[in-house]
């Protein structure tokens, strides 16, 4: 999939190395098709690698997206320069005119605040609330998950009595699901929180299915019957080296943590990790993009 990024943005040479087929605004104009429109809600701290992963999940499939980029108005990041945040993002305010035909919410490093503590909900609440008639379907990203339950169907989260951090295996429920198509019996996943939803709350909710699930890491892949509403509990967008820079920085910080599980070969951090999740990783959002996004989207918003 071509994808027509903010003409600067830093990920694009990065993506350019890789292959990824990208295109400025002056070229997808000359493109006599119906692009998708997707905005991405970045919450998290690092948010250039946050784009790099995102971007190159979005390049997988061979339509046109036109991506945006949204930041909260109501926290002021300390990870990103301003001059970036003002060249490539617009706030909600900015873009709340406007109908998309998907929109990613990512994770975010807060789960051990209350959502009403979160200094961004209110803002949050108004987008998740707008996206209920203006996007065809959210897909939602570790806290951005447990956010998404909890606002649209009442499902509170847990505080793990460690952090659930590592690679672990998963099964799904339902292969003709075509959310999960494709999927291995059995694949591996990333988990990166203090803080679970768990399956009986779920499954008393009518409204949301359970697709994939961990022994060890709980519920993983959450939907709504409509397909309105992704909620993914784990990481698949990150990097091979993503677990291993949080474990680092947890480190420096001075805080008391296990070792990433299942992760670093022989349970040596001098050893470099593997990404055994990758084709699992296109393969959702691919899924995603076709049958919840291009399939369900009108071609004309009314």
């Amino acid at each position: 999939m071509p994808i027509n990024i903010p003409h600067g943005l830093p990920a694009v040479e990065k993506l350019k190395e890789e292959k990824i087929f990208t295109m400025d605004e002056a070229r997808a104009k000359t493109q006599d098709i119906r692009p998708l429109n997707i905005v991405i809600l970045n919450l998290m701290p690092e948010k250039e690698k946050t784009e790099l992963q995102l971007l190159r999940l979005l390049g997988n499939s061979p339509l046109q997206v036109n991506v945006t980029f949204m930041n909260t108005a109501t926290h002021k990041s300390k990870n990103v320069s301003s001059s970036h945040l003002n060249t490539f993002y617009s706030t909600f305010d900015e873009i709340k005119h406007r109908r998309f035909d998907g929109m990613i919410v990512t994770g975010a490093p807060i789960e051990h605040l209350e959502f009403e503590d979160v200094n961004y909900w209110d803002e949050l609440v108004k987008v998740m609330e707008w996206s209920k008639e203006s996007v065809t379907s959210v897909f939602n990203i570790c806290w951005g998950a447990q956010a998404a339950l909890y606002y649209h169907y009442g499902i509170n989260k847990y505080e793990l009595p460690k952090k659930c951090s590592g690679i672990y295996e998963h099964t799904v429920r339902d292969h003709k699901v075509e959310l999960v198509r494709g999927f291995n019996e059995l694949y591996l996943a990333p988990h990166s929180r203090y803080t679970e939803v768990r399956r009986e709350d779920i499954e008393k909710n009518d409204e949301l299915v359970i697709l994939s699930e961990s022994e060890d890491a709980g519920v993983f892949l959450v939907m709504s019957k409509d397909g309105k509403q992704i909620m993914v509990t784990g990481h698949l967008e990150y990097d091979a080296m993503t677990l291993a820079e949080e474990y680092e920085r947890d480190l420096a910080k001075g805080i008391d943590i296990d070792m990433p599980e299942n992760y670093f070969p022989g349970n040596n951090p001098a050893n470099r990790p593997l990404n055994n999740w990758r084709s699992h990783t296109h393969l959702l959002f691919s899924n995603w993009l076709n049958y919840y996004v291009y399939q369900a989207t009108p071609y004309q918003w009314e």
